[in-house]
């Protein structure tokens, strides 16, 4: 899997991450664009930079959840506008839907059996 930084200054995609439920995820597979309730509250796409933040996103929103869930790897460079509102934090912000050809992987996000987002077992690493 690519650095989630590696777009920045690297000559690589850049590569954030976005949680989903699983079948939010499938019921867009149809549509041009996956646009989540967040878009319309909120204006924007949460996403989240590295594996470690990602996981810990998981925790502070998701673990309570019992639906499963997955992660989206977003390729930033293939988005309309996108941007970093808090600096030096790891939550990019997409302001529009994602279209379907940003999303370069669709990776299960299961937590561990206490619950916690640790991984997406055997395919991210930091």
């Amino acid at each position: 899997m690519t650095d989630p930084g590696a777009g920045s200054g690297g000559g690589g995609p850049r590569i954030t991450y976005h949680i989903v439920p699983a079948e939010v995820w499938s019921a867009a597979a149809d549509a041009p664009a996956y646009e989540p309730p967040s878009l319309a509250a909120e204006g924007f796409v949460h996403c989240t930079d590295g594996v470690a933040e990602m996981c810990a996103t998981g925790d502070r929103y998701y673990a309570a959840d019992p639906r499963p869930y997955v992660i989206l790897s977003i390729d930033l460079d293939r988005v309309g506008e996108w941007r970093i509102d808090e600096p030096g934090r790891p939550y990019p912000h997409v302001y529009g839907s994602i279209n379907l050809e940003s999303v370069t992987a669709m990776l299960d996000f299961p937590p561990d059996q206490d619950g916690i987002f640790r991984n997406a077992p055997g395919i991210l690493s930091e």
